[in-house]
């Protein structure tokens, strides 16, 4: 384990400190402060797309003890706009979350609209998925957007081709890409009090994936991410992307990789050197009656449960495991009460959350390596 000194940039709305990293792997731990609080990475972010997480209420997201939370611009822009959130006093306000807020650009829900949208140099021309009417996002509304909207970490507007992908179609979109990273810096207006995130592209190849971290930490942002993994290729694709694209980033900003989040995923990402982690899989799992536990996926509707009396994860701190048993959450499930969905999506919440704590425990005490190894059964396990 080494310490490296921290280096801060004042000019920046976030400050980054690396505490400490493994030489095994090069695994870090570090602080991330923002205007609403400190973060100790690596950390998951729940994701609270229209302001709010799917069964869960945010005094319930706080049990769950978690730093940061994710909301997506996109559907806040439709639905209920980003202008009443600037009325309401800026997203935090709005919903009543006082910690740190990261806003996704909506790059990849507009993108992944195919029929409904056209993608220009200038931005994308779309169709509201649930209302159908005709819509404009470029990088400069999408920082007029999100700087309405009021999030402590906010991300450059972004081209997400899907995979499969040709080396051109990958090409194409990692180069608009760059270009709105230019335009989203240039139009971003509360540079004091957001910090901006430029987002590194280039599906499964790994030369342009080398090109765009070049391109992207050029511009000396206050943190980067990984964009464009978990949409289509095969895991082994997903974690030769990540292995070979983290450690290019530069070492003292925070490393972000976007919309991954099983417990194996995250604890081999952290691996590879990433800080912050979002994914919707706790909560949509806990709406179809899954789990996450130290023995696998389990499924509450499955007859072995009826008659379990037992914590869903015995010594879990969390709400759930802590008040009630197998069975009901089983009962629960069998006849579709929103409780079964708000009870798993806690302990699920908690179950990712404390992944990455247990991760940076590991890693300020020295012995990453040896807590990885040991938890490889149990964390493949999870995702089948």
């Amino acid at each position: 384990m080494s310490a490296p000194e921290t280096l801060v940039d004042k000019k920046s709305a976030i400050s980054f400190e690396v505490q400490a990293i493994c030489p095994w792997s090069g695994a870090r731990a570090g602080l991330l402060t923002t205007p609403h609080g400190v973060v100790e990475t690596p950390v998951f972010m729940p994701v609270g797309t229209n302001a709010a997480l799917k069964s869960m209420t945010y005094d319930q997201v706080e049990a769950c003890e978690a730093q940061i939370v994710l909301s997506n611009s996109y559907h806040l822009y439709l639905r209920p706009g980003h202008e009443l959130i600037a009325r309401a006093g800026g997203l935090h306000q709005f919903k009543g979350w006082h910690k740190p807020i990261l806003t996704d650009s909506g790059g990849f829900q507009v993108f992944s609209l195919d029929k409904l949208r056209t993608i220009t140099d200038k931005g994308v021309n779309f169709k509201d998925h649930k209302g159908g009417r005709k819509h404009f996002i470029g990088p400069a509304k999408s920082m007029e957007i999100q700087n309405s909207i009021g999030a402590d970490i906010i991300m450059a507007f972004d081209e997400c081709v899907k995979n499969p992908a040709t080396h051109d179609e990958a090409k194409r979109a990692m180069e608009r890409t760059h270009d709105w990273l230019s335009i989203c810096k240039e139009t971003h207006g509360r540079k004091d009090d957001q910090a901006l995130f430029g987002i590194v592209q280039g599906s499964m190849f790994e030369d342009l994936r080398e090109e765009s971290v070049k391109a992207v930490t050029s511009l000396d942002l206050p943190g980067f991410a990984i964009g464009g993994v978990a949409v289509g290729e095969d895991r082994k694709t997903i974690e030769r992307i990540v292995e070979f694209t983290a450690p290019l980033l530069p070492v003292y900003k925070p490393r972000y990789l976007m919309g991954v989040g099983t417990p194996w995923d995250i604890a081999f990402a952290i691996k590879c050197g990433i800080d912050m982690f979002d994914c919707v899989s706790p909560t949509r799992l806990a709406r179809h009656g899954a789990a996450f536990t130290s023995k696998g996926r389990v499924a509450l509707r499955n007859a072995c449960f009826t008659e379990d009396f037992g914590p869903l994860e015995p010594g879990c701190k969390c709400y759930t495991c802590q008040n009630h048993n197998c069975a009901y959450l089983n009962h629960l499930c069998k006849q579709k009460e929103m409780a079964g969905a708000i009870l798993l999506s806690i302990h699920n919440v908690t179950f990712l959350i404390e992944q990455a704590q247990n991760c940076r425990k590991a890693i300020l005490e020295g012995n990453f390596r040896q807590y990885f190894e040991s938890q490889l059964p149990v964390l493949q396990n999870l995702d089948n």
